[in-house]
């Protein structure tokens, strides 16, 4: 058969065009600005990607709203942190055991609490004695917990004042970013999944500003808003490169000088790292989505009262796929720390790492993966060139006009161009191509 009757006709031209088209973007930016700008928003283009691609497997496949994207992204972000960075030997000392200690209990606590509350039968006994585990396990937690916090950000507070991590290579760090943000999806998950899609939403978007505001505010974990930097990066550092004798002489036979080699190998480094984990994502997902599992979560998505009545375990499936967009998410997480080298808590706000993921998403076309990577770099490359292209605009209309309180108005209000873009984007798709640029066969 050649197709399903009222479906639209296949395009096979489409998809290479539209990567075709991107290419050209991206090239036209290495001519008339920098190669190392082009390769810098290509990377991060890629990074974004990953991100849309998480989303997707939650919107796309199954049909679940997440808007805690950014809470995903940061505590992905942690494992970095938490891996690659050298431990702070007087903040364990200090208060490292019990801090250590503190989190076992609260762990014991709550898994004393679950305990009880399914031994126990329903009712007013039942709910006194959760009532006092939990009480009672707070106050020894803050205990423990309070004296160890004091004495590990007393260590040097202006450069550490926090545990450090294990000093271990940080590409171990990406695989540990996406179990973190599984873990916290499957929290997220067993807590919000049973509310309908708008109280999802709203339920998400709180536990993402929580994730966010415990990153901020805990400087033992993260030195919090102090921020961390010199991550250590698994690709050269430019400084070493230019000290190279070897990699000074073939950068003379290519025509380019020293400085200018190091940044654009170490940005094409970059790039082949990025490109290996989003080809790999890319396999996986299409092979399972073209399985009988991805089929099936499609017509979960699609009806789920049809897919319960036919014996699939919808929650259960809901849970699963939540888990594994947030895994996905979660390794961006890591991997955009680790091109930064530092983590910044406050850099995690909801229109760069929730409504910007979504448009990335809706405009390469939900459901479909190779849409997502195509909204992912499109999306980025917008979001970086737009700055520019407003002052440049608002210059020009500005030009001609006196001096005055208008021509300052105009100009002033460049700024907010890449929002008003951003937003005149997701109109004009959900007006024109409603399924996006690449959407779902």
């Amino acid at each position: 058969m050649s197709g399903h009757v009222g479906t639209r006709p296949a395009q096979p031209w489409r998809a290479p065009a539209m990567f075709a088209g991107l290419a050209a973007l991206l090239i036209l930016e290495g001519v008339t600005g920098s190669w190392n700008s082009a390769l810098g928003i290509l990377n991060m283009g890629l990074i974004s990607a990953v991100m849309a691609l998480g989303l997707n497997m939650q919107w796309g496949y199954a049909g679940l709203f997440n808007t805690g994207v950014v809470g995903m992204v940061a505590i992905g972000g942690l494992a970095p942190v938490l891996i690659a960075m050298p431990p702070v030997g007087a903040a364990w000392a200090g208060g490292g055991l019990r801090m250590a200690l503190a989190l076992l209990v609260a762990a014991a606590v709550v898994g004393l609490a679950i305990g009880v509350a399914r031994r126990m039968a329903k009712g007013l006994p039942r709910t006194l004695a959760v009532i006092a585990v939990l009480v009672g396990g707070f106050f020894l937690y803050r205990a423990l917990f309070d004296p160890a916090v004091a004495a590990i950000e007393g260590v040097n507070p202006a450069s550490e004042g926090y545990l450090g991590g294990l000093g271990l290579p940080v590409l171990l760090a990406w695989p540990v970013g996406g179990l973190l943000a599984a873990g916290a999806s499957w929290m997220v998950a067993k807590t919000a999944l049973g509310l309908r899609s708008d109280y999802l939403a709203i339920a998400t978007l709180g536990i993402g500003e929580i994730i966010v505001s415990v990153l901020k505010n805990e400087d033992w974990l993260a030195r919090g808003v102090k921020n961390v930097t010199g991550i250590p990066r698994p690709v050269p550092y430019e400084v070493a490169l230019q000290q190279d004798p070897g990699f000074v002489a073939q950068a003379a036979r290519v025509g380019l000088a020293p400085v200018q080699a190091s940044t654009l190998w170490v940005q094409l480094c970059w790039s082949g790292l990025f490109l290996v984990v989003l080809l790999v994502l890319i396999f996986l997902m299409e092979r399972a989505l073209n399985s009988p599992w991805g089929r099936m979560m499609r017509a979960i998505r699609d009806n789920e009262t049809a897919a319960e009545a036919m014996g699939k375990d919808v929650k259960r499936r809901h849970l699963q796929i939540f888990v594994l967009g947030g895994a996905v998410i979660g390794l961006a997480g890591a991997m955009m720390i680790t091109l930064d080298g530092q983590m910044t808590p406050g850099s995690y706000t909801p229109l760069r790492f929730t409504f910007v993921v979504w448009l990335m998403v809706i405009l390469g076309g939900s459901g479909s993966n190779w849409g997502a990577v195509l909204g992912g770099v499109l999306v980025w490359y917008l979001w970086v060139k737009v700055e520019p292209w407003g002052n440049w605009l608002m210059g020009w209309l500005a030009a001609p006009l006196p001096e005055g309180a208008l021509k300052a108005h105009l100009i002033g209000s460049a700024a907010h161009m890449r929002l008003l873009t951003m937003g005149l984007i997701l109109l004009v798709v959900l007006r024109f191509s409603p399924r996006g640029l690449l959407p779902e066969k």
